[in-house]
């Protein structure tokens, strides 16, 4: 991943995160590293972007509402 990235150093996120106009290297080692997590949570692949997505916020929630709980009860939002 890393070293696709690299390869664009001087183009913004904006540039290179459009579905349109994504360079298919970059494309390419953001579906390995994709696989990579899936394998990470469960043996078979997620069906869908969004059903990866919806799997790991839920772990996220997890982790981050003791965080965040303490931050709403001193009054930050």
């Amino acid at each position: 991943m890393l070293a696709a990235r690299a390869q664009y150093a001087g183009e913004s996120l904006a540039a290179l995160y459009d579905p349109a106009t994504m360079p298919p290297a970059l494309a390419r080692a953001h579906q390995a590293l994709d696989r990579a997590v899936d394998k990470c949570y469960r043996p078979a692949a997620f069906a869908s972007e969004l059903a990866r997505l919806e799997f790991l916020f839920g772990p996220y929630q997890q982790l981050s509402a003791p965080v965040l709980g303490a931050a709403a009860r001193k009054g930050c939002k």
